[in-house]
């Protein structure tokens, strides 16, 4: 009897089971999925989405990792610190073109599945004297995490008003619980914020006692953004509703999510995570109702800006989608 199956013999039933789960686990493939915020929709979709990688690619162990966000995102795909990553087109677009937040550094970013829309929230309440964007003049105004697509959006959008994010408002740099919480104790008058609907944080601020929820419109910037950026947002409604004290539509912009990896990974990988999403799309709506969005469909009304992996486009193919 060798030396290993003689330790093996001598160890209780107990030992066994624990010696018997660590090295199964050890032979697991590691895949970490760069999401967002805890107040965010990434994170919870990628929760989701980890789970649902885990339990039916065999020797796969997928882990949602809380991030600051897009920019954040393309940088661990860069390096190498995520696998996977959820990520808005506009940022991604800077990644693959070196420009930007990555300057100097072009990202072999490809996608795997156009997502869903992401809503951009100018949030603000009662009291704040803010009914429209040149209102934040003057006002204290977080932009968002400092690693997010948030803030990469919400400056153009400043931009398209007309002001400028440096010397029109005294700007702060948090994410969306965090800007909530900032809210709630007025040490900030507004922030933005770019999500799917709902998100959770701005849920809370809006049921809020004593708290009169306000979006603030500016549909009409993004001609004048896509004029700059190219062909990257769209005009779009928070119908009302959307969150408890919102009582009216809110004219906004939009921006479309993508799920993306690193060129290396392999195309017979890629394949079999998209094709997973898409079969096992009801398990993603049971976690967030966005995964509705989550469809062969949607890779046809709208595109993604960066290269698509191989394998995505092969799966998307055989499903009838000219990539």
């Amino acid at each position: 009897m060798s030396k290993r199956l003689t330790r093996l013999a001598g160890l209780s039933v107990v030992a066994f089971a624990a010696w018997f789960a660590g090295s199964a686990l050890a032979q697991n493939k590691a895949i970490s999925i760069a999401t967002g915020g805890t107040g965010g929709v990434y994170y919870p979709i990628g929760g989701g989405l980890a789970n649902l990688l885990s339990k039916t690619i065999p020797g796969i162990q997928a882990t949602a990792e809380v991030t600051g966000g897009s920019v954040d995102n393309l940088k661990l795909i860069n390096s190498g610190g995520a696998e996977l990553a959820f990520s808005m087109a506009d940022a991604a677009l800077d990644a693959a073109n070196g420009e930007d937040k990555f300057k100097g550094t072009k990202v072999p970013v490809r996608t795997l599945m156009v997502l869903y829309p992401n809503q951009m929230h100018v949030v603000t309440i009662e009291g704040t004297g803010i009914e429209k964007m040149t209102d934040l003049k003057g006002k204290r105004v977080s932009t968002g995490s400092g690693g997010s697509a948030t803030e990469v959006m919400a400056f153009r959008v400043i931009e398209a008003a007309g002001l400028d994010k440096d010397k029109d408002m005294k700007r702060e740099r948090l994410g969306v619980a965090e800007s909530v919480n900032a809210l709630k104790d007025r040490k900030i008058d507004a922030f933005f914020w770019v999500g799917g609907l709902p998100t959770a944080a701005v849920t809370d601020l809006g049921a809020t006692p004593g708290v009169k929820i306000k979006l603030i419109d500016h549909a009409d910037l993004a001609d004048a953004m896509n004029k700059k950026y190219g062909n990257l947002y769209a005009a779009s409604t928070i119908k009302s509703g959307v969150y408890p004290g919102q009582d009216k539509d809110n004219k906004n912009t939009v921006v479309w999510n993508i799920l993306v990896s690193n060129a290396s990974l392999s195309d017979e990988m890629a394949y079999k995570i998209v094709q997973i999403i898409v079969d096992h799309k009801a398990d993603l709506v049971a976690v967030h109702q966005e995964s509705k969005s989550f469809s062969v469909e949607n890779q046809i009304k709208t595109n993604s800006p960066i290269p698509w992996h191989p394998g995505a486009v092969k799966y998307f193919t055989e499903k009838g989608v000219k990539m």
